[in-house]
């Protein structure tokens, strides 16, 4: 079953198994009770996962519209800025632009851009529904 993923580059596995496990947390995140020292833990870890998510995607070059990159590395990029923008929002207790931050990059990266990678033709496609 994670096959066709197992036997992709690094950068690949690196990418969909942080982003995996960043869609996974980032749900816990939506969920639990704010502010509190297990969210602002967990949120650290989430960070570092789409900080990971982000930095991998400029070594992934399967979709070439521009050179060797694609819109997927404008959304990397604008999750690297966007994260230490959320970040400063919680230390500077501006807890609406956090979270606007938040939901926003979770949505986006994760949520919108990984259901591209269903689409036929991509690794996660033959992951979830066989080659």
């Amino acid at each position: 079953m994670l096959a066709p993923l197992l036997s992709a580059a690094p950068a690949i596995q690196l990418h969909a198994f942080a982003a995996m496990a960043a869609f996974a947390l980032g749900l816990v995140q939506l969920a639990a009770p704010k502010g509190t020292l297990p969210h602002r833990s967990l949120g650290w870890i989430w960070v570092a996962l789409m900080a990971a998510v982000s930095v991998s995607a400029f070594f992934i070059h399967e979709i070439r519209l521009w050179g060797p990159w694609s819109p997927i590395h404008l959304l990397a990029i604008f999750t690297l800025v966007m994260l230490p923008l959320a970040v400063l929002h919680a230390r500077r207790r501006a807890t609406q632009r956090h979270r606007n931050a938040m939901i926003s990059i979770f949505l986006g990266a994760l949520v919108i851009a990984g259901l591209f990678t269903f689409l036929p033709g991509r690794i996660m496609h033959a992951v979830a529904f066989g080659p």
